[in-house]
């Protein structure tokens, strides 16, 4: 059963800009415009257009032109080769001739944009009444993934290519040295996802996720791959470093995007990890071809023999399945064991989805988007033989990573599943039956881009954002 969830009403984010201390200038046409972009250009190009995984639309000149009919262009018919989609017949010509307005005054006038940034520290929520707390606010670029040793240890990645402890909530001033050397554009790639093993207390084996290139080149021309690796921390030291997964040379991809990498441990103790299909959409049907994928390894990095495609020549036999465009997200049901994943759709079609051994999830085949520049990717949404998801989001929330609650201090949301979004700035938890969405609620809007998440080792919720780069304890008051 799928289940359409398109983006709610923007009542909140009006509530937000008029509790924000906006103040109107003669230079804005109207407030239409500030709505507009908070709501769908502040999680990519910034909340004050300073840019954050998009470029800045303060700077002196911009690519694609700074008059008035140049950025109308870029927006209503977006930008071919970019994250930038075509927004006509997304918003209206009115909303953008508004938004273009706003673009124009703030380039003009920088200050218009500042707000009060800061957002409440008490939210209500159907169940809860949440009191956050906001434990890093600076000192690591783009955090990116979050794993706790213990109820007062974590490891945090960052996406420029860090590895740090977070003690008692606070960030460790010394970075954790000799981690691999990762390399990314504005928009993918860098240091990506952590996690630590089943059994660390006794082995200490921590799990890296990067992207690598073996020329060590900062160029994003250069060919490269995700890799995974583990190793252990010592004294800030990375040491004992072993690789789990590393494509030949001659599966490396130039100039790739979307890269994944999300880990998971399932009860069984196999490591899942996951594959974004590095902008060659076809390369996720072909299983000689390591992107668009995820993976199901041993923890040493050898492969279950019990793997779908396992012996089979000339296949890499790590898949457990296929046809992923860009997995951000997945989990596993603390009860049933059923296996979830959210994924990246293109200009709508984000996914959530039952991961089953082997399956086929069609992409580029069958998707509910269209392509960035508004081309269609494909004319079919479902196909025999390819699986759909439970329920996809249009237009894309940018879906990013997931867990299951759990613990004594929500007994009220057990086994839901919280859902982080990017570009949306939301952290949504939905009651999952099986292959059906029963309920969906927006907990958090507008505390940044949501990374990570997870229930922490005290039972409270941690929440990993982007701009601002922060961590958010959170707990019923």
């Amino acid at each position: 059963m799928k289940i359409k969830l398109s983006c709610l009403p923007s009542l909140l984010l009006v509530i937000a800009f008029q509790q924000s201390g906006y103040t109107q200038s003669k230079e804005v046409i109207s407030k239409d415009g500030a709505l507009v972009y908070q709501s769908n250009c502040a999680g990519c190009h910034g909340k004050q257009l300073e840019g954050a995984s998009a470029p800045s639309l303060l700077s002196k000149e911009l690519k694609h032109g700074g008059d008035r009919n140049s950025i109308i262009s870029s927006i209503r018919n977006g930008i071919p080769g970019t994250e930038m989609i075509k927004w006509s017949g997304v918003i209206t010509d009115k909303q953008i001739d508004a938004v273009t307005d706003y673009i124009l005054a703030v380039r003009k006038s920088p200050d218009l944009a500042k707000t009060k940034t800061e957002k409440p520290l008490q939210v209500q929520t159907k169940h809860y009444k949440l009191k956050i707390e906001r434990l890093i606010t600076q000192g690591i670029e783009r955090p990116w993934g979050i794993a706790f040793v213990d109820s007062k240890k974590a490891l945090i990645t960052g996406n420029k290519g860090e590895l740090r402890w977070m003690l008692n909530g606070k960030l460790d001033t010394q970075k954790v040295d000799g981690i691999p050397k990762s390399y990314a554009s504005d928009q993918v790639g860098g240091m990506l996802d952590v996690i630590i093993d089943p059994d660390y207390a006794k082995n200490g084996w921590v799990y890296l996720a990067y992207s690598h290139n073996p020329a060590n080149s900062p160029d994003k021309r250069t060919p490269g791959m995700t890799k995974i690796v583990r190793g252990k921390v010592k004294d800030h030291r990375w040491l004992e470093e072993q690789v789990l997964f590393q494509v030949n040379d001659s599966l490396l991809v130039k100039g790739g995007s979307r890269w994944g990498c999300r880990f998971l441990f399932d009860k069984a103790g196999y490591l899942y990890f996951t594959i974004g299909d590095m902008d060659r959409a076809k390369d996720a049907q072909i299983l000689s071809r390591p992107a668009g994928k995820i993976y199901r390894i041993n923890k040493d990095g050898t492969i279950p023999k019990d793997n779908p495609f396992y012996g089979q020549p000339g296949v890499l036999e790590g898949i457990y399945s296929y046809g992923n465009r860009n997995v951000q997200g997945i989990a596993q049901h603390p009860l049933t064991g059923v296996i979830y994943g959210t994924e990246h759709g293109p200009q709508g079609g984000d996914e959530l989805n039952i991961i089953k051994k082997g399956a086929n999830y069609g992409w580029p085949v069958i998707t509910y988007g269209i392509d960035y520049n508004g081309s269609k990717v494909s004319d079919l949404t479902q196909k025999e033989g390819m699986e759909q998801p439970i329920t996809y989001w249009t237009p894309s929330i940018a879906v990013s990573a997931i867990a299951f609650t759990g613990g004594k201090l929500f007994p009220k949301w057990q086994n839901n599943l919280l859902v982080g979004a990017l570009k949306f700035e939301e952290l949504r938890r939905l009651v999952v039956e099986g292959d059906q969405v029963k309920e969906q609620e927006i907990l958090l809007k507008g505390y940044g881009r949501v990374r990570d998440v997870c229930m922490g080792p005290d039972g409270a919720l941690y929440v990993l954002t982007n701009s601002p780069d922060a961590v958010l304890r959170i707990k019923p008051e």
